[in-house]
């Protein structure tokens, strides 16, 4: 009897998993790094502002890293959409200013 495994496929690779959980860690980055009065525009959920705010005051490189972690695990339950949307909003609009400084 031959078997098949193609019937076996459980969804998205090890590596791809870990490639995504990287991408929200540095998108997590991106908001955490970002000026206060933008990241305040962002349409995103408590509990996220509550773990990018306490990112904030971490000084601990090894707290800071396990943040981050959750931070791209509490993004992984959202709409990135609209996040992404406002994040290139923002980028353009900085990108606009830059431009008219030349």
């Amino acid at each position: 009897m031959e078997e098949t495994y193609e019937d076996e496929w459980a969804g998205p690779s090890k590596s791809m998993r870990k490639r995504e959980a990287h991408a929200l860690q540095k998108l997590g980055e991106r908001l955490i790094t970002m000026r206060e009065d933008e990241f305040r525009t962002l349409p995103l959920p408590e509990t996220l502002v509550d773990a990018i705010v306490d990112a904030r005051r971490i000084k601990s490189p090894p707290a800071l890293s396990r943040q981050r972690q959750y931070i791209g695990k509490l993004m992984r339950d959202i709409d990135l959409e609209p996040l992404e949307n406002a994040l290139n909003a923002i980028t353009d609009r900085h990108n606009a200013q830059a431009r008219r400084r030349k």
